[in-house]
């Protein structure tokens, strides 16, 4: 009897069951096979005994557990189905243009199966788009972002680099900023004074003064290369004027820490009238040497409108001795006024004190200013002022020839 239940189960699982589920076969069907398969059984048992009659609930257990079987394979089998049509749906979709990922996941499809309408499908694939999008641009991002580190690094690899073969260049330009200190600070013990009058701030513009704080930056600067500097005294300086806080701008922390002097006395006060020399090119007194023994005064005072006479009536109010630069007795000057700027006035000064020698000293005279030097030869001269002249003749034919055409362009116009 056992013989013939084994040969039951293994005859349902194989033949009758799973051809019934694959073809859509109802419930009273298994019925009927059940019926059809055990008829010759029952009625094999009619002829035994009671004890060996077969065991039904038996049968029914071993009847659920098959068909639970053979319904979880159709059911994976149509759920693979379902998903490798989802799969190609989505990717019809994205060849023909719409939002949808690139890479897409079988949970992700099955989640898409169980949307219940078109718009939720659609929903959740623009979702799974910009999902997809922004993990791309994240990842566009860390890239550059790596990029841009490793070309910072390599970036000062190079600047190590560079120190370390410059590094006998890094040591001598420390060294010369310890040596032109070390001289500015003899100069301000043993040197010849310098002072740049700053009583000038009311005859200035906001603009001007800014100028004057440049230029001087520029001579304090030029001063402090020199081989024998100056000691630069800052006289008739005001605390928190305007020119206090345009060298705060400059200068910033290192203001305090500038080699020079500046007091709020003027210059008078400081140093003895007798050897005080004001130089000024409004002076009808012309310098012919340099003296060493002198201190000479600057006026910190840059003016775009040449404001005649403003320092020399200053130095004679103040009975002082005035001087002006030989210009026209070296140079052969053409046009422009005969001042100059505070930076070129300390190159000028420093040459006269190092060399004495007045053609190199004002060669710091800008060019545009001059022909050349009284020294050269006739024929020279004669060709410098020739040009000079068809330069000058050459403007003024331009600035008639624009007149006229003004003249009548307007009557053309009143005409019309």
């Amino acid at each position: 009897m056992q013989a013939v239940n084994m040969l039951l189960k293994n005859v349902a699982r194989c033949s009758a069951l799973p051809f019934a589920v694959q073809h859509g076969v109802k419930k009273d069907l298994f019925l009927l096979c059940r019926t059809l398969i055990l008829s010759p059984c029952l009625k094999e048992g009619s002829s035994h005994s009671a004890s060996e009659k077969l065991d039904l609930d038996e049968w029914k257990k071993v009847m659920k557990s098959g068909v639970q079987e053979a319904s979880e394979a159709v059911s994976e089998h149509k759920e693979l189905s379902t998903v490798a049509a989802a799969r190609e749906a989505v990717e019809m979709w994205r060849l023909a243009g719409r939002s949808v990922p690139e890479n897409i996941s079988d949970d992700q499809l099955k989640t898409l199966i169980e949307c219940p309408s078109k718009a939720s499908r659609k929903k959740y694939l623009r979702f799974l788009y910009l999902k997809e999008l922004y993990k791309k641009n994240d990842k566009r991002k860390m890239e550059e972002k790596r990029e841009r580190r490793l070309e910072t690094q390599a970036e000062r690899d190079l600047k190590l680099d560079e120190i370390k073969r410059n590094s006998f260049t890094c040591l001598w330009a420390s060294a010369m900023d310890r040596t032109h200190n070390w001289r500015v600070a003899q100069s301000m013990i043993f040197g010849q004074p310098l002072v740049f009058d700053m009583s000038f701030e009311n005859d200035m513009s906001p603009r001007e003064v800014a100028n004057t704080v440049r230029q001087i930056v520029f001579s304090e600067s030029s001063n402090r290369k020199s081989v024998d500097p100056f000691h630069i005294h800052f006289c008739n300086f005001q605390e928190n004027s305007q020119y206090h806080r345009e060298f705060l701008k400059h200068y910033r922390q290192a203001w305090d820490k500038l080699l020079i002097t500046v007091t709020e006395q003027c210059y008078t006060e400081v140093f003895p009238k007798n050897k005080i020399i004001y130089l000024t090119a409004d002076s009808p007194k012309v310098m012919k040497t340099f003296e060493h023994d002198k201190v000479y005064i600057i006026g910190s005072m840059v003016d775009r409108n040449i404001k005649t006479g403003v320092s020399l009536a200053r130095a004679k109010r103040l009975g002082l001795e005035t001087a002006s630069l030989p210009l026209e007795k070296y140079l052969l000057w053409s046009s422009g006024a005969k001042n100059l700027t505070l930076d070129q006035m300390m190159h000028i000064l420093l040459t006269l004190k190092d060399t004495g020698d007045w053609k190199k000293a004002l060669e710091f005279v800008p060019k545009r200013k001059y022909c050349g030097f009284v020294g050269k030869s006739v024929s020279d001269l004669r060709k410098s002022l020739n040009l000079v002249n068809t330069l000058k003749l050459g403007k003024k034919r331009e600035e008639v020839q624009e007149r006229q055409f003004a003249k009548n362009y307007s009557k053309k116009m009143l005409q019309k």
